[in-house]
C-alpha cells in the first residue's frame, strides 16, 4: 500500500497549510480523484464534522466533480450541488491512499483519523489531526458561503489588484504582519509566507499599515505576488510526499532562526508569542535594529 502525505511537516514550524499548499492539494485531487465516485464517507471524529444536513450517508455514489480552494479552505465539489469544505488548521493533514488495508468502516476515535473518503476505485483519502488541540473543521454544505470562515474571507491574495491591495491593507489599522494574515483582509496568506513577503519587501513586521508609503505598498504587493506565485509553481505538480520539503526549501527567513540571511548574511532573528513566532532579518528589514522578543521581555522584567 502506497501512502501519500499532503501536509505541512509535523515538526516544521510553518503550521497550517497556506494558499500554495492548499492549491497544490486541490490540484492533486483534480488529477487523482475527480471523476471517481464516493463509495463511502466515514466519520470517526464527530467533533471535526461541523454540519449535520446533509448526512454523510447521502454522499454514497456521488461523483467528485471539482477540487479548488477558498483562501486556505479546500473545496471538493460533490455531484451537482454539494461541497466538502475542509480547513486543515495547524495539525490537520490529508493522506491519499491508493488502497485501504481493511474494508471495515472506521470506528469512532480511530486515532488521528477524523474522516475517511473511500472512492469507487479502491483509493481515497483520510483527513487526520495530530495532537490534542482539535481544530480540524469539515463541512458538508450546498453553498461554500454557508461556512462562516469562507463567508468572511477577503479577496484572494493572488486575485487582488495593486490598488485594491493598497486599499485593504491601509483600511485595517495595525502592524503589517497581523494585517497580512487577517483572512478578512486577504485570503490565503499565513504565518510562514507573511514572513517571506515582509523579508522580500524589506519591511519590519511591526510597521504600521497607516504609515506605509506608496513605495512600500508597491514593494509589499510585488513581494506578495512573487512569493505566492513562486510557491504555487513549485508546489503544484510535486509528488505529494515532496510537498513538505518543497515548502521548506523555499523559505529564506521563516523557521530559519539562527541561520544566515541568504540576502545579506546577517543572522535570522525571531520574535516569540504565546503560540507562534515570526522570523525576520534585522539588516534587511529593520535598519539593523533587533525587535523586542515579547516572550523574553516578559521573563526579564
Amino acid at each position: 500500500m502506497r501512502y501519500h502525505h499532503l501536509h505541512a511537516g509535523k515538526r516544521y514550524r510553518e503550521g497550517m497549510p497556506e494558499l500554495p499548499e492548499v492549491e497544490a492539494l486541490a490540484a492533486y485531487l483534480r488529477e487523482r480523484a475527480v471523476g471517481r465516485a464516493v463509495q463511502r464517507f466515514e466519520v470517526a471524529s464527530f467533533s471535526a464534522l461541523k454540519t449535520y444536513d446533509p448526512a454523510p450517508t447521502a454522499l454514497a455514489g456521488m461523483p467528485l466533480a471539482t477540487a479548488g480552494r477558498h483562501g486556505k479552505f479546500l473545496d471538493v465539489g460533490l455531484g451537482d450541488d454539494l461541497h466538502l469544505i475542509v480547513h486543515l488548521a495547524r495539525a490537520g493533514w490529508l493522506h491519499y491512499r491508493d488502497s485501504f488495508k481493511s474494508p471495515a468502516p472506521l470506528k469512532p476515535g480511530s486515532g488521528p483519523i477524523a474522516v475517511r473518503v473511500r472512492l469507487d476505485d479502491g483509493s481515497g483519502f483520510d483527513l487526520t489531526e495530530a495532537g490534542t488541540q482539535k481544530s480540524l473543521a469539515v463541512y458538508l454544505v450546498r453553498d461554500p458561503a454557508e461556512v462562516p470562515g469562507v463567508a468572511r474571507l477577503g479577496p484572494d491574495a493572488l486575485a487582488v489588484s495593486r490598488d485594491e491591495f493598497a486599499e485593504r491593507i491601509r483600511g485595517r489599522n495595525g502592524q503589517v504582519k497581523g494585517v497580512l494574515v487577517d483572512q478578512e483582509v486577504l485570503a490565503g496568506i499565513g504565518n510562514a509566507y507573511s514572513d517571506e513577503i515582509l523579508h522580500a519587501a524589506k519591511l519590519s513586521p511591526f510597521a504600521l499599515t497607516g504609515k506605509l508609503t506608496d513605495e512600500q505598498i508597491d514593494a509589499l504587493y510585488a513581494a506578495m505576488r512573487e512569493i505566492e506565485t513562486d510557491a504555487v509553481e513549485r508546489s503544484v505538480g510535486q509528488k505529494a510526499a515532496e510537498l513538505k520539503g518543497e515548502k521548506r526549501a523555499g523559505m529564506r527567513v521563516h523557521a530559519r532562526t539562527g541561520l544566515p540571511c541568504p540576502v545579506c548574511g546577517d543572522t535570522v532573528r525571531e520574535v516569540s508569542f504565546a503560540d507562534k513566532s515570526l522570523q525576520y532579518c534585522a539588516t534587511c528589514q529593520t535598519g539593523g535594529k533587533p525587535l523586542a522578543d515579547r516572550r523574553l521581555s516578559k521573563l526579564v522584567r
